[in-house]
Protein backbone atom coordinates (compact mmCIF):
# COMPACT_ATOMS: atom_id res chain seq x y z
CA UNK A 1 0.00 0.00 0.00
CA UNK A 2 1.25 3.49 -0.90
CA UNK A 3 -0.08 6.65 0.75
CA UNK A 4 0.54 10.35 0.45
CA UNK A 5 0.89 12.08 3.82
CA UNK A 6 0.34 15.80 3.35
CA UNK A 7 1.78 18.72 5.29
CA UNK A 8 -0.29 21.46 6.94
CA UNK A 9 -0.20 25.14 7.71
CA UNK A 10 -1.54 26.97 10.71
CA UNK A 11 -3.66 29.79 9.37
CA UNK A 12 -3.78 30.98 12.96
CA UNK A 13 -2.43 29.90 16.33
CA UNK A 14 -3.63 31.23 19.68
CA UNK A 15 -2.96 30.09 23.25
CA UNK A 16 -5.96 30.32 25.55
CA UNK A 17 -4.58 28.86 28.78
CA UNK A 18 -2.43 26.25 30.47
CA UNK A 19 -3.65 23.06 32.15
CA UNK A 20 -2.47 22.00 35.58
CA UNK A 21 -0.24 19.37 33.96
CA UNK A 22 1.53 22.06 31.97
CA UNK A 23 -0.05 21.37 28.57
CA UNK A 24 -1.03 24.51 26.69
CA UNK A 25 -4.62 25.00 25.57
CA UNK A 26 -4.66 25.98 21.93
CA UNK A 27 -7.09 27.53 19.47
CA UNK A 28 -5.83 26.98 15.93
CA UNK A 29 -7.01 26.94 12.35
CA UNK A 30 -5.20 24.27 10.33
CA UNK A 31 -5.50 23.05 6.77
CA UNK A 32 -3.62 20.47 4.67
CA UNK A 33 -1.39 21.62 1.81
CA UNK A 34 -0.22 19.78 -1.29
CA UNK A 35 3.35 19.08 -0.12
CA UNK A 36 3.54 15.39 0.88
CA UNK A 37 5.71 12.55 2.16
CA UNK A 38 5.19 9.13 0.58
CA UNK A 39 4.51 6.17 2.87
CA UNK A 40 4.86 2.57 1.66
CA UNK A 41 3.43 -0.28 3.77
CA UNK A 42 4.42 -3.87 2.98
CA UNK A 43 3.01 -6.83 4.96
CA UNK A 44 5.63 -8.52 7.13
CA UNK A 45 5.77 -10.73 10.22
CA UNK A 46 7.63 -7.97 12.08
CA UNK A 47 7.65 -4.18 12.44
CA UNK A 48 10.48 -2.35 10.68
CA UNK A 49 11.09 1.06 9.12
CA UNK A 50 13.36 2.58 6.50
CA UNK A 51 13.55 6.18 5.33
CA UNK A 52 14.70 8.04 2.26
CA UNK A 53 14.32 11.34 0.47
CA UNK A 54 15.24 14.70 1.91
CA UNK A 55 15.55 15.86 4.64
CA UNK A 56 17.04 12.74 6.26
CA UNK A 57 14.93 11.26 9.06
CA UNK A 58 15.62 8.62 11.67
CA UNK A 59 14.82 5.03 10.72
CA UNK A 60 14.39 3.64 14.22
CA UNK A 61 11.81 3.10 16.95
CA UNK A 62 11.64 6.84 17.73
CA UNK A 63 10.15 7.63 14.31
CA UNK A 64 6.49 8.59 14.70
CA UNK A 65 5.50 6.37 11.78
CA UNK A 66 6.99 3.33 13.54
CA UNK A 67 5.44 4.37 16.86
CA UNK A 68 2.04 4.65 15.15
CA UNK A 69 2.28 1.09 13.83
CA UNK A 70 3.29 -0.18 17.26
CA UNK A 71 0.44 1.71 18.94
CA UNK A 72 -2.12 0.21 16.55
CA UNK A 73 -0.67 -3.26 17.01
CA UNK A 74 -0.84 -2.90 20.80
CA UNK A 75 -4.38 -1.50 20.66
CA UNK A 76 -5.77 -4.28 18.49
CA UNK A 77 -3.55 -7.24 19.31
CA UNK A 78 -2.80 -7.73 15.62
CA UNK A 79 -0.31 -10.63 15.43
CA UNK A 80 1.65 -9.57 12.34
CA UNK A 81 3.76 -6.60 11.40
CA UNK A 82 4.63 -4.32 8.50
CA UNK A 83 7.61 -2.92 6.69
CA UNK A 84 7.30 0.88 6.58
CA UNK A 85 9.21 3.09 4.18
CA UNK A 86 8.96 6.87 4.56
CA UNK A 87 10.13 8.95 1.61
CA UNK A 88 10.56 12.43 3.07
CA UNK A 89 9.74 15.71 1.35
CA UNK A 90 8.19 17.74 4.19
CA UNK A 91 10.87 19.66 6.10
CA UNK A 92 11.62 18.57 9.67
CA UNK A 93 11.23 20.93 12.62
CA UNK A 94 9.22 23.29 10.44
CA UNK A 95 5.78 23.41 12.05
CA UNK A 96 4.29 21.72 8.98
CA UNK A 97 3.47 18.44 10.75
CA UNK A 98 5.79 16.10 8.84
CA UNK A 99 6.10 13.50 11.59
CA UNK A 100 2.46 13.75 12.61
CA UNK A 101 1.10 13.27 9.10
CA UNK A 102 3.35 10.23 8.61
CA UNK A 103 1.90 8.75 11.82
CA UNK A 104 -1.66 9.48 10.69
CA UNK A 105 -1.04 7.84 7.31
CA UNK A 106 0.34 4.71 8.99
CA UNK A 107 -2.69 4.49 11.31
CA UNK A 108 -5.15 4.94 8.43
CA UNK A 109 -3.28 2.60 6.11
CA UNK A 110 -2.72 -0.20 8.61
CA UNK A 111 -6.28 -0.01 9.92
CA UNK A 112 -7.27 -0.89 6.36
CA UNK A 113 -4.45 -3.31 5.56
CA UNK A 114 -4.76 -5.22 8.84
CA UNK A 115 -8.58 -5.06 8.70
CA UNK A 116 -8.65 -3.98 12.34
CA UNK A 117 -11.94 -2.10 11.91
CA UNK A 118 -11.27 0.85 14.20
CA UNK A 119 -13.46 3.93 13.83
CA UNK A 120 -12.08 7.35 13.01
CA UNK A 121 -12.69 8.39 16.64
CA UNK A 122 -10.58 5.45 17.84
CA UNK A 123 -7.79 6.30 15.41
CA UNK A 124 -7.86 9.92 16.57
CA UNK A 125 -7.63 8.77 20.20
CA UNK A 126 -4.58 6.64 19.40
CA UNK A 127 -3.15 9.50 17.35
CA UNK A 128 -3.45 11.95 20.23
CA UNK A 129 -1.24 9.67 22.34
CA UNK A 130 1.45 10.10 19.67
CA UNK A 131 1.21 13.87 19.17
CA UNK A 132 -1.20 16.79 19.37
CA UNK A 133 -1.41 17.23 15.58
CA UNK A 134 -2.00 13.58 14.67
CA UNK A 135 -5.81 13.65 15.16
CA UNK A 136 -6.03 16.60 12.76
CA UNK A 137 -4.18 14.66 10.06
CA UNK A 138 -6.44 11.65 10.55
CA UNK A 139 -9.48 13.87 10.02
CA UNK A 140 -8.20 16.36 7.42
CA UNK A 141 -10.00 19.36 5.97
CA UNK A 142 -10.15 22.92 7.23
CA UNK A 143 -10.24 22.38 10.98
CA UNK A 144 -10.48 24.49 14.10
CA UNK A 145 -8.48 22.62 16.72
CA UNK A 146 -8.74 23.38 20.42
CA UNK A 147 -7.68 21.99 23.77
CA UNK A 148 -4.46 20.02 23.41
CA UNK A 149 -5.48 18.80 19.95
CA UNK A 150 -8.45 16.66 20.92
CA UNK A 151 -11.29 19.10 20.15
CA UNK A 152 -11.72 19.19 16.38
CA UNK A 153 -14.33 21.16 14.47
CA UNK A 154 -14.43 20.80 10.70
CA UNK A 155 -15.40 23.87 8.70
CA UNK A 156 -16.30 24.23 5.04
CA UNK A 157 -13.78 25.83 2.69
CA UNK A 158 -14.84 26.45 -0.88
CA UNK A 159 -11.51 27.89 -2.03
CA UNK A 160 -7.96 26.63 -2.36
CA UNK A 161 -5.19 29.17 -1.85
CA UNK A 162 -1.80 29.20 -3.52
CA UNK A 163 1.17 29.40 -1.18
CA UNK A 164 4.93 29.65 -1.13
CA UNK A 165 6.39 27.97 1.96
CA UNK A 166 9.97 28.52 3.11
CA UNK A 167 12.04 27.00 5.89
CA UNK A 168 14.72 29.68 6.16
CA UNK A 169 16.67 28.21 9.10
CA UNK A 170 17.06 25.08 11.24
CA UNK A 171 14.14 23.82 13.29
CA UNK A 172 13.26 25.14 16.73
CA UNK A 173 12.59 23.41 20.02
CA UNK A 174 8.84 23.62 20.57
CA UNK A 175 9.37 23.35 24.34
CA UNK A 176 11.79 26.29 24.28
CA UNK A 177 9.43 28.42 22.21
CA UNK A 178 6.53 27.81 24.61
CA UNK A 179 8.76 28.46 27.63
CA UNK A 180 9.90 31.80 26.23
CA UNK A 181 6.33 32.72 25.29
CA UNK A 182 5.40 32.73 28.99
CA UNK A 183 8.09 35.34 29.69
CA UNK A 184 7.37 37.51 26.66
CA UNK A 185 4.85 40.24 26.12
CA UNK A 186 1.60 39.13 24.52
CA UNK A 187 1.68 39.10 20.74
CA UNK A 188 -1.15 40.26 18.52
CA UNK A 189 -3.82 37.59 18.76
CA UNK A 190 -5.73 36.37 15.71
CA UNK A 191 -9.47 36.82 15.38
CA UNK A 192 -10.19 33.15 14.84
CA UNK A 193 -13.91 33.47 14.10
CA UNK A 194 -13.44 36.20 11.50
CA UNK A 195 -10.58 34.27 9.88
CA UNK A 196 -12.73 31.12 9.68
CA UNK A 197 -15.61 33.05 8.14
CA UNK A 198 -13.23 34.55 5.58
CA UNK A 199 -11.93 31.07 4.67
CA UNK A 200 -15.50 29.84 4.26
CA UNK A 201 -16.53 32.76 2.05
CA UNK A 202 -13.29 33.27 0.12
CA UNK A 203 -12.61 36.82 1.28
CA UNK A 204 -8.82 37.06 1.01
CA UNK A 205 -8.61 40.62 2.36
CA UNK A 206 -10.66 39.77 5.47
CA UNK A 207 -8.68 36.58 5.96
CA UNK A 208 -5.30 38.32 5.86
CA UNK A 209 -6.36 41.05 8.31
CA UNK A 210 -7.44 38.53 10.95
CA UNK A 211 -4.64 35.94 10.90
CA UNK A 212 -1.89 35.67 13.47
CA UNK A 213 0.39 33.37 15.43
CA UNK A 214 1.15 34.31 19.03
CA UNK A 215 4.36 32.25 18.98
CA UNK A 216 5.87 34.05 15.99
CA UNK A 217 7.56 36.93 17.89
CA UNK A 218 9.24 34.44 20.22
CA UNK A 219 10.45 32.24 17.36
CA UNK A 220 11.69 35.33 15.49
CA UNK A 221 13.73 36.33 18.53
CA UNK A 222 15.48 32.95 18.36
CA UNK A 223 15.74 32.84 14.57
CA UNK A 224 15.72 36.31 12.93
CA UNK A 225 15.71 34.52 9.57
CA UNK A 226 12.00 33.86 10.12
CA UNK A 227 11.21 37.57 10.07
CA UNK A 228 13.41 38.14 7.04
CA UNK A 229 11.70 35.34 5.12
CA UNK A 230 8.26 36.81 5.88
CA UNK A 231 9.43 40.19 4.64
CA UNK A 232 10.82 38.59 1.48
CA UNK A 233 7.47 36.88 0.80
CA UNK A 234 5.58 40.14 1.32
CA UNK A 235 7.99 41.99 -0.96
CA UNK A 236 7.37 39.31 -3.59
CA UNK A 237 3.63 39.90 -3.63
CA UNK A 238 2.21 37.82 -0.80
CA UNK A 239 -1.08 39.14 0.56
CA UNK A 240 -0.08 37.72 3.95
CA UNK A 241 3.10 36.12 5.26
CA UNK A 242 3.37 34.36 8.61
CA UNK A 243 4.78 31.43 10.53
CA UNK A 244 3.19 28.00 10.84
CA UNK A 245 3.18 26.15 14.17
CA UNK A 246 6.12 27.10 16.37
CA UNK A 247 8.30 27.45 13.26
CA UNK A 248 10.63 27.48 11.62
CA UNK A 249 8.69 27.44 8.33
CA UNK A 250 6.77 30.45 7.06
CA UNK A 251 4.27 30.76 4.23
CA UNK A 252 2.98 33.46 1.95
CA UNK A 253 -0.57 33.55 0.58
CA UNK A 254 -0.99 34.74 -3.02
CA UNK A 255 -3.95 35.97 -5.06
CA UNK A 256 -3.41 33.39 -7.80
CA UNK A 257 -1.18 30.57 -8.96
CA UNK A 258 0.58 32.98 -11.32
CA UNK A 259 1.54 35.34 -8.48
CA UNK A 260 2.72 32.40 -6.37
CA UNK A 261 4.77 30.91 -9.21
CA UNK A 262 6.41 34.30 -9.84
CA UNK A 263 7.37 34.64 -6.17
CA UNK A 264 8.65 31.07 -6.09
CA UNK A 265 10.93 31.71 -9.06
CA UNK A 266 12.15 34.96 -7.55
CA UNK A 267 12.91 33.54 -4.11
CA UNK A 268 14.22 30.08 -5.05
CA UNK A 269 17.84 31.26 -5.57
CA UNK A 270 17.90 32.57 -1.98
CA UNK A 271 16.35 29.59 -0.17
CA UNK A 272 17.22 25.91 -0.41
CA UNK A 273 14.03 24.75 1.32
CA UNK A 274 11.19 26.40 -0.57
CA UNK A 275 7.94 24.95 -1.90
CA UNK A 276 5.15 26.03 -4.21
CA UNK A 277 1.94 24.44 -2.95
CA UNK A 278 -1.75 25.03 -2.34
CA UNK A 279 -4.32 24.31 0.35
CA UNK A 280 -6.57 21.28 -0.05
CA UNK A 281 -8.98 19.01 1.80
CA UNK A 282 -7.10 15.69 1.99
CA UNK A 283 -4.50 15.15 4.68
CA UNK A 284 -3.87 11.48 3.82
CA UNK A 285 -4.55 9.81 0.49
CA UNK A 286 -4.20 6.13 -0.45
CA UNK A 287 -2.73 6.03 -3.95
CA UNK A 288 -2.16 2.29 -4.36
CA UNK A 289 -3.21 -0.88 -2.54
Amino acid sequence: MILEAFAKINWSLDITGVREDGYHLMDMIMQPVSLADEITLIPSPFLSITTGGWPPSRADETNLAYRAALALKNETGYPGGVRIHVEKHIPIGAGMGGGSTDAAAVLIGLNRMWNTGLTQDSLERIGLSLGADVPFFIRGGLTRTRGIGEILENRECMYNYWLVAIQPCPGLSTAQVFSLWHRSGQARRPDTEKALHALETGSLATLCSNLGNVLQPVSESLRPEISRACKALSASGASFAGMTGSGSAVFGVFRSSAYAESAYRKLSPDYRTIFLCHTQHDSVRITSE
